[in-house]
């Protein structure tokens, strides 16, 4: 038994979504495949994929599986590479990153990226959940907030201010909070996946505040805040076009905190690929150019 090669059928099965798109890519018939993945799962005595005759879908085990056989894949490949000094960076990269840092800063630069390193296929997972590298089997993440996590590494990349904001709308109908303080008796719009909760912090203090609307994405806490439902917070470069057009209004500038870091991290212990080291150097080019990623300044206001 060749577990190399079930590891693979397997690998490019869970990543291409059917066993006929894995056999195109590594040049087997669609039987052989399904073969293969049904020995492995026989070897394992266990189920790794839900079957139906629409896609593939990761069992809880599988899914545990697969962060393993990536990692193994991954490591083979970059060791043969190593012997080979003049290879470029190739294969698939998984790269975690937030939202609306993906929309507004990353994407824009993947063609480039792209047309660099012919080789290389990118997996941009874009979400606002918290990725597990370890247990998940992405090389990298891009971060916002402090490293905590001492399995991990981090590169710093860029680092922006978190401002708080409201509608001029709002503030005419309730006031302008003053003092942090004055929040508790304010209605803040809740961007539930925030690291520190309904705690918002400032320069010196931290405020636990609450509000009658919750939502996971930062894009609708920045429509919701023009919209008047409340009193939000979030980086500078969210709420850059309300506040140069003058429908926003920044609120406690001198309570400020202090910049949040922009951060690309990985695994320690892990084998970094020539691909993931190539696209940490792209990043970080790409942002050093971006002035709301590298500056203390306030965004402009009217």
């Amino acid at each position: 038994m060749d577990r190399f090669l079930l590891m693979t059928c397997f690998a490019r099965a869970v990543e291409t979504g059917s066993f006929s798109a894995a056999a195109r890519d590594l040049g087997l018939g669609q039987p052989n495949v399904s073969r293969h993945v049904a020995a492995l799962e026989d070897h394992l005595q266990t189920r790794l994929l839900h079957r139906s005759t629409r896609k593939l879908a990761l069992t809880s085990e599988g899914e545990r599986y697969y962060a393993e056989v990536r990692r193994i894949l991954d490591a083979v490949d970059e060791s043969e590479s190593s012997f080979r000094e003049n290879t470029d960076p190739s294969g698939l990269l998984r790269v975690a990153c937030p939202t609306a840092l993906a929309h507004k800063f990353v994407l824009p630069h993947v063609p480039a990226f792209l047309e660099r390193y012919t080789g290389v296929t990118l997996d941009l997972q874009i979400n606002d959940r918290y990725v597990d590298l370890i247990n998940e089997g992405a090389e990298l993440a891009i971060r916002i907030g402090h490293l905590e996590d001492s399995a991990l590494r981090a590169r710093r990349i860029g680092g922006f201010e978190r401002v708080c904001v409201a509608s001029k709308a709002y503030l005419a109908k309730y006031g302008t909070p003053n003092t942090p303080a004055e929040l508790r008796s304010h209605n803040c719009v809740i961007y539930t996946l925030l690291a520190s909760g309904t705690t918002w912090r400032f320069r010196d203090t931290e405020i636990q505040v609450s509000g009658r609307f919750r939502v996971n994405s930062p894009e609708a806490v920045r429509e919701s805040v023009a919209a008047g439902l409340g009193i939000g917070i979030g980086p500078q470069w969210l709420y850059e076009d309300g506040l140069r057009d003058g429908t926003l209004q920044l609120l406690l500038e001198q309570y400020t905190a202090p910049p949040v870091p922009v951060q690309i991290v990985y695994v320690a212990k892990r084998l970094l690929p020539k691909r993931a080291i190539a696209f940490m150097d792209f990043i970080e080019e790409a942002f050093s150019a971006v002035p709301a990623l590298n500056t203390n300044s306030k965004p402009p206001q009217v």
